[in-house]
């Protein structure tokens, strides 16, 4: 797929312990990875073509830039899994007007957030 003009292309997450952020990314949301090196490895798309993103172990963790927002079918199912694999929820769940959403920290102190649309 060729990238499209002056849209969203690949997110980059600070992992300077890369082996943990590859298992808890994988455990709380199911992502595979393309392993570069002991410094990085890349988010692969969910239908396998390409990838959407990287974990670099050169990035400085934390908050304060731009937020990534991930999509969930199950947001409570989501936070349970965010849970039990190491991050921290630090806001929410919470209503907001197209449905709920809630704030975690990943292990590294990296900050992202999770939304569900509301019911129809």
């Amino acid at each position: 797929m060729a990238p499209t003009h002056h849209t969203l292309d690949y997110v980059e997450i600070a992992a300077p312990d890369l082996p943990a952020a590859i298992d808890f990314y994988s455990r709380a949301f199911g992502w595979e990875f393309t392993q570069y090196g002991p410094g990085y490895a890349g988010i692969r798309r969910a239908d396998g073509d390409g990838e959407v993103g990287g974990l670099s172990a050169e990035g400085v963790p934390g908050t304060g830039g731009p937020l990534v927002l991930l999509f969930s079918a199950d947001l409570d199912a989501t936070v349970a899994a965010v849970v039990a694999a190491g991050g921290t929820v630090v806001n929410g769940p919470y209503g907001f007007p197209g449905g709920r959403r809630f704030h975690f920290h990943d292990p590294a102190g990296n900050e992202l957030g999770v939304w569900a649309a509301a019911p129809e």
